[in-house]
């Protein structure tokens, strides 16, 4: 499996995708009565600190290195820890109501086995949220018409981006998993050109 224990972050604050993220994520979750969340994928920790400060209680892990030494420092309260999706998580830290892994699955050399991973986290019943960054036909022509194709599908980028998802490959992969009732928010710009995609899905 690719290792990317070197993953760099630049501090312990909200990345731009967090941002643009969030205002559509907390709605989501609003819906729950705040309780415990597993963040997989956690990185520097910003979001699982959002997170507590809306009442959840959060777990997260991270291949990175320097993710979680940052998080730790920044948010010494919160249990954030250096692990993978390649590992026995739901073993070692149980069952949750809710997942959450923003921006992590392009990342990931081996999808099936980390939505494996995230479906044996939740508890029956509960709910997987996932994002990443959309890719659609419209999309994609608007970014060959503009010259833009080398930048986003960069191969320059220590591990970058190395999977991108549609609405039906990763329904696709969800469903292989096993969950069930699965939909899509888009977030950033207008719908056909979304810079992120939500995925909800649920564990029977």
């Amino acid at each position: 499996m690719a290792d990317i224990t070197g993953y760099k972050w630049q501090s312990a604050g909200l990345t731009d995708a967090a941002c643009l993220i969030l205002p559509t994520l907390l709605p989501l979750l609003s819906s729950l009565a705040p309780n415990k969340i597993f963040d997989l994928g956690c990185g520097n920790g910003s979001v699982a600190n959002a997170l507590s400060q809306e009442g959840w209680d959060v777990v997260g892990i991270d291949p990175s290195v320097e993710g979680i030494q940052q998080a730790n420092v920044a948010y010494p309260t919160l249990r954030l820890e250096n692990g993978s999706a390649y590992d026995d998580l739901s073993d070692q830290y149980g069952q949750f109501p809710v997942l959450l892994s923003l921006e992590v699955i392009e990342h990931v050399y081996a999808p099936r086995l980390y939505a494996k991973t995230a479906y044996d986290l939740i508890q029956p019943g509960g709910v997987a949220i996932i994002s990443t960054p959309y890719h659609g036909y419209w999309k994609n022509l608007v970014m060959a018409l503009t010259g833009k194709m080398d930048s986003h599908f960069t191969a320059l980028w220590d591990h970058g981006h190395i999977k991108f998802w549609s609405m039906k490959t990763l329904s696709v992969l969800l469903s292989e998993a096993g969950f069930i009732d699965i939909r899509f928010e888009r977030v950033g710009r207008i719908p056909v050109l979304a810079k992120s995609m939500i995925a909800i899905a649920r564990k029977p």
